[in-house]
């Protein structure tokens, strides 16, 4: 065997954190490239931005079912229709049921439809005029929305794990409960206090409808 026909060993390459998701809504294609070219370079807590474009919006509805992780949407007012950025904006949260994503609404119409009333009525996170919206405003507005974006995803998934945690205390003891009230018996796992200390249980009926016996142990680290 001739050495040098030997394959080269392959670098393993290590991967990264997964990159922000970021929709550019505009029926422009030039926004889109300046868009994407001013935050070329864009990085937050140490992950890069990856771009999804759309032109209309249905278009942007239809990568947001596809694409539930897009932490900020940059949205333009006027495209099909003089107001089709605002129903995606009132559908995103309405009809998709997507309340973390955030939302920049821009326009190329400045005092267009009554700005403030715009940000009162719909649930969006800001909103500019594309002519005053420079590369540094537009970085600016980008990582607070990000920073936003992942602030609301952490408390979302902190919630969820407490709600995990409390039905699997809640659950064996509601089964059990349920064992007892038939007149059955049950065995199980039982966590209680609040380091939710494990502790297996055996229920017995008894002789009479309500009456019961436990036994119970601590388990023992082996």
């Amino acid at each position: 065997m001739i050495e040098d026909d030997m394959p080269e060993p392959q670098p393993q390459v290590t991967a990264g954190p997964p990159p922000w998701k970021v929709l550019i809504v505009d029926d422009d294609v030039d926004v889109h490239v300046v868009t994407k070219f001013s935050l070329s370079n864009a990085h937050f807590m140490g992950r890069r931005l990856s771009f999804l474009h759309a032109y209309s919006g249905e278009e942007a509805l239809a990568v947001l079912r596809n694409h539930e992780d897009v932490a900020l949407v940059l949205l333009d007012v006027i495209m099909e229709t003089a107001d089709a950025g605002l129903k995606v904006a009132r559908r995103i949260r309405d009809e998709l049921g997507n309340s973390l994503v955030r939302v920049v609404l821009r326009t190329g119409q400045p005092g267009q439809a009554l700005e403030h009333s715009i940000i009162l009525d719909y649930d969006i996170n800001d909103f500019w005029c594309k002519t005053d919206l420079t590369t540094r405003k537009l970085f600016t507005t980008v990582i607070a929305s990000l920073r936003g974006y992942h602030s609301l995803h952490e408390a979302q998934l902190r919630i969820a794990r407490a709600e995990a945690a409390l039905r699997a205390v809640q659950e064996p003891a509601l089964a059990a409960l349920a064992a007892v009230q038939a007149g059955q018996g049950w065995s199980g796992e039982l966590r209680v206090g609040e380091s939710a200390l494990p502790v297996r249980v055996q229920l017995a009926s008894g002789p009479e409808p309500g009456q019961f016996t436990v036994t119970g142990r601590i388990p023992v680290d082996e």
